[in-house]
């Protein structure tokens, strides 16, 4: 067995395959509890000395960045542990000095010059200031407060719109696990593409994925104490219940045995063998040891083409987890540690401001704030009665920005985005859109274009028509337009 986990080079930097993951901290003090900085230091260089010395955590994981900022002051000199940190600001005007104070908090709360990886968390791709706020994070890291940037939860849509609008996205830390198998499509396939890389959290489902839960009664939801193991205890109901996920302990377990190993093992190694994954996060449990001894057996085998077909045998009797990495955070179902999170995207104000059109009391309009939209004279959606007719839309970003120029499948995601936000405004949503138009500068681009309108609408099939329609006006590849019938009021 190796004396310490494997390692991979990520921009200049050599991090763990095992990043200790910091969540549990903020299980621990849920309830007004508050771990002692300096034993949790301790516990953390445990870690740092057994190899394991990457860090994960988040503005949100209670004390944790205060943790590690106390380990951290305590490499004077040399080489120090490498600490992974997120932001995740609500949604509203990104400003720079609203971006320079979250990324100041940070830095401050880690005791450090240069964050080494800050992730972004996003609530609504609605609200176009995600753009603003990364644009705004590579000016930090030119200015050298932030070492590399990295996304969390996105989907392979807009994580193409992010590097196509020149993000240097190094990482995307998604839910990754033989029960939640999204990565493992559309979004490995664009960080192939691109050079991005996986940080997989949720490889062992909470603990589910292990030896104590096979051939066990299935737990009651409302009987299980910590929000981690809530939150994948929807995933397994999700993914076809108890007894498929019992199908996947079984087939893992068979492996273990012919490896000598766990079955957390083997749920880690297969998540470790995809291309597309640098580093699997597993959870620091402050204090305890035992551990990191079973962990490091991941680097002690590799699955062969048998231990595959077992797993994916098991695989074919459970559900796949809808939609794309992330899509828990933003659409039903929720899967997160509280549940619905409907009550907390209600509560984001719309990105536009619905106005009543002066003198017609049966119309309301919507402005996105394009330069255009005075000049030309139009509004970016309009409501009649119960129908919103949204204006030929482009990736514009602010007054006259082009978003993603030369990427027309991104273009569509962008666009489909202030579609939503202007349907929203006045009363609808995209479930109420029964027609939409799309316009090419150059027809070969149908498909990416139609698979960005189909992750969108392919629920809901509007009726659509798509044409080339030749040169668009400066760097924009595609334009769409669209009809809805609603029953709600203008927001």
């Amino acid at each position: 067995m190796p004396e310490t986990p494997d390692r991979i080079q990520l921009d200049g930097m050599s991090i763990s395959r095992l990043v200790c993951g910091l969540w549990q901290v903020a299980d621990i003090e849920k309830n007004g509890a508050t771990i002692d900085a300096e034993r949790g230091a301790d516990a953390l260089g445990d870690y740092a000395r057994s190899g394991f010395d990457t860090f994960d955590m988040a503005d949100h994981y209670g004390s944790a960045e205060l943790i590690t900022g106390q380990l951290l002051a305590r490499y004077k000199d040399g080489k120090r542990p490498l600490a992974f940190t997120k932001w995740c600001p609500e949604p509203g005007p990104m400003t720079a000095e609203v971006v320079r104070k979250g990324v100041q908090e940070r830095l401050d709360r880690l005791g450090v010059d240069e964050v080494d990886l800050l992730q972004f968390h996003w609530w609504t791709f609605e609200h176009p200031a995600w753009l603003d706020a990364l644009h705004e994070m590579k000016r930090l890291k030119d200015d050298g407060l932030i070492g590399a940037i990295g996304v969390t939860n996105f989907d392979a849509a807009h994580l193409r719109v992010a590097v196509a609008d020149g993000i240097p996205i190094l990482t995307n830390q998604v839910s990754f696990s033989l029960v939640d198998r999204r990565a493992a499509g559309d979004l490995s396939a664009l960080c192939k593409e691109k050079g991005v890389k996986l940080l997989a959290y949720g490889t062992l489902c909470g603990g589910f994925l292990s030896d104590t839960w096979l051939g066990e009664p299935e737990p009651q939801s409302q009987s299980i104490p910590d929000w981690s193991r809530s939150k994948y205890k929807r995933f397994i109901d999700t993914a076809g219940g108890w007894e498929a996920f019992q199908g996947i302990l079984r087939a893992a377990s068979a492996i273990a045995r012919k490896h000598g190993v766990s079955i957390s093992n083997v749920a880690t190694r297969w998540v470790l063998e995809h291309e597309a994954v640098a580093a699997a996060i597993v959870g620091a449990r402050l204090g305890e040891s035992e551990h990191r001894d079973d962990n490091l057996k991941v680097f002690g085998f590799a699955l062969d083409p048998e231990d595959r077909a077992r797993l994916d045998e098991a695989f074919a009797a459970t559900k796949p987890i809808h939609g794309d990495c992330g899509d828990e955070y933003r659409r039903p179902p929720y899967l997160t540690a509280s549940g619905d999170l409907s009550h907390h995207l209600d509560a984001i104000p719309p990105v536009y401001k619905a106005e009543p059109v002066p003198g017609r009391s049966d119309r309301w309009r919507v402005s996105s704030g394009s330069v255009w939209e005075p000049i030309a004279g139009f509004s970016r959606a309009v409501r009649i009665k119960d129908t919103i007719r949204v204006s030929g839309t482009t990736a514009t970003l602010g007054a006259d920005r082009c978003v993603a120029p030369g990427d027309a499948g991104a273009q569509a995601t962008y666009i489909l985005d202030k579609i939503a936000a202007s349907i929203h405004a006045l009363g609808g949503s995209m479930e109420d859109v029964v027609r939409t138009r799309i316009y090419l500068r150059d027809a070969s681009q149908w498909e990416p274009v139609s698979r960005a309108h189909g992750r969108v609408l392919g629920d809901i099939r509007p009726a659509n028509t798509l044409v080339e329609a030749g040169d668009l006006i400066g760097d924009y590849e595609v334009e769409i337009e669209a009809e809805a019938v609603v029953d709600g009021e203008p927001a």
